[in-house]
């Protein structure tokens, strides 16, 4: 018996009942030839030959869903046409060069010749071409749902590039400062916009869901200032920034030119300065990627999909295996289950293979509900403690003893079994970080090594920390003993550098494990500014490597 009350999963296919000839089928749109992203747990090519692999078949006989269409039935959004569009785009992904000149909502053409805008065309041809290839194979799998979504909210369609360049549209894309998912939303942003984030689900990494937050996010900063670029801008760097550069600058006629007026005086920080003219040049090679040398791109398959709803916990791995595909392609189509369970207690929503719909609810239904989660199993060691083991799976120990009823944290047996609340899944792939804050540092911290007789008050003491920020950074339970030799983080935040005399960057990012360039992005430097020796620099933590 698990402590959760695993209620009776009943599934059933979302506005009917159980019968088959009523399950509702969600068929993703077609478009250009484009994207990848970085942090996948698999690799792209793997996901492709997944997803390749599956039956793109309709639930019911005779039905007319084509993939390319988004089904009226999503959301409210409207069918997507694309038949102007598909002739061309299809040429383009096969390497014929374009025959059409592009034609964009957003201002490209004022612009494309501006310096920072060449800089980064050649960027992305050159040095960054390999992983630019990859990301132009990603778009055709998100770029029509994203159109469709930024229509029906009054945004331009070309907007769709932001996610370019903000994560190569990877769902499971997290940054040093801990912006998640395609959109790359901070916590306090997705919580204004209504996306869930908590211990089971992070809709940050929902392509549908955050992609609305997107929509509805950069609308309203377009209200604010008026321009897609100062909008965008501020969707990078924060309105706060942008309305201070903007009072600077005493102007009151705002537009997209504004923007480069404030990155031209440097009233903005160096990220930002780049951005518009980052998503120009996206924009611009990802209309006509041919032109730009991109000739074998192999775009990957729009997602097809049917959605299923659960009742009570329910492993990818065990839908997975009802729908007879591989789990990557489960978690591929739910990123938002990070830990490869749904919530327990409540109805959850499950994308399943296209076609695979009626065949899960049939199937899942007979299951025993001992057998619709698969935990897994971790053997404690000598030394361990529920908030090693809970750090180890990125778990916090309240879900752990949730998840182990009568255990006794304090009294833990080398040998012993416990149940871990990820699915056993997650033993072939990589268990996402939790989306709190209370993530300790992986690097960039200070970490103390438990000696005989020692106390969180005496660590804390000597490192001139709290009693309670220890036990946050360490997930330590106030039930919980401390074990000699037990590794403890003692310092968390950003750190600063004096520069000694005769360092450069690339010496001081190396002693901290970074990289140059994220130097000069915490510090706003410049490339080929000087350091001099006194001068202080700021070093963040990484988080979740």
């Amino acid at each position: 018996m698990r402590k959760f009350a695993w209620i009776s999963a009943l599934l059933a296919i979302p506005g009917c009942s159980t019968a088959p000839s009523n399950a509702t089928v969600t068929v993703l749109p077609v478009p250009p030839s484009h994207v990848q992203g970085p942090d996948q747990a698999l690799t792209d090519e793997e996901v492709l030959e997944l997803l390749r692999g599956l039956q793109y078949r309709s639930l019911t006989p005779g039905s007319d869903h084509i993939r390319g269409t988004l089904d009226a039935s999503w959301d409210g959004v409207g069918a997507l046409d694309l038949d102007a569009r598909g002739e061309e785009l299809e040429r383009q992904r096969h390497g014929a060069a374009s025959s059409v000149i592009p034609e964009y909502d957003i201002d490209v053409e004022s612009f494309a010749n501006h310096e920072r805008v060449q800089y980064f065309i050649d960027f992305f041809q050159g040095p960054a071409r390999p992983r630019f290839a990859v990301w132009l194979n990603r778009l055709p799998r998100y770029e029509g749902m994203i159109r469709s979504v930024f229509r029906a909210r009054g945004l331009p369609e070309d907007l769709v590039f932001l996610g370019l360049i903000e994560s190569g549209y990877s769902n499971t894309a997290v940054s040093i400062s801990r912006a998640v998912g395609m959109w790359q939303f901070m916590s306090r942003t997705s919580t204004a916009y209504g996306l869930r984030t908590d211990d089971w689900v992070d809709e940050r990494r929902d392509p549908f869901k955050a992609t609305d937050a997107a929509a509805r996010y950069l609308s309203d900063l377009h209200d604010r200032f008026g321009a897609w670029y100062l909008a965008a801008a501020a969707y990078n760097g924060g309105s706060g920034r942008i309305s201070r550069g903007i009072r600077r600058l005493r102007d009151d006629s705002l537009s997209d030119q504004t923007f480069f007026d404030l990155s031209e005086r440097r009233y903005l920080r160096m990220e930002t300065r780049d951005y518009v003219p980052k998503l120009i040049a996206a924009t611009m090679i990802a209309k006509d990627p041919a032109m730009y040398g991109f000739d074998s791109v192999t775009a990957m398959e729009p997602l097809a999909f049917d959605e299923v709803t659960v009742t009570g916990s329910a492993g990818l791995d065990v839908l997975a295996q009802l729908a007879d595909t591989a789990t990557a392609a489960l978690v591929e189509l739910n990123p938002q289950y990070y830990r490869r369970i749904t919530p327990p207690g409540e109805r959850s929503v499950v994308r399943v293979p296209k076609g695979a719909g009626t065949l899960v609810a049939l199937r899942y239904a007979e299951l025993a509900e001992s057998e619709r989660v698969n935990f897994l199993q971790h053997r404690i060691r000598r030394g361990e403690t529920l908030g090693l083991i809970g750090r180890r799976y990125r778990v916090t120990v309240q879900l752990l003893i949730a998840a182990n009823p009568g255990i006794r944290p304090r009294r833990l047996g080398v040998g012993q079994r416990i149940a871990v609340p990820v699915s056993s899944a997650a033993r072939n792939g990589s268990v996402a970080p939790l989306p709190s804050a209370r993530t300790a540092p992986t690097g960039g911290g200070r970490y103390h090594t438990v000696s005989r007789g020692e106390s969180l008050w005496w660590i804390g003491r000597r490192y001139g920390v709290s009693v309670r920020d220890l036990r946050r950074w360490n997930d330590i339970a106030p039930s919980e003993y401390l074990i000699v030799g037990q590794r403890l983080v003692v310092g968390g935040g950003s750190s600063v550098h004096r520069v000694r005399r005769g360092e450069t960057l690339w010496l001081i990012a190396q002693r901290y494990g970074v990289e140059t360039g994220e130097l000069r992005s915490w510090n706003d430097l410049e490339s080929g500014s000087i350091i001099r020796a006194g001068q202080r620099l700021r070093i963040a933590p990484r988080f979740g490597e």
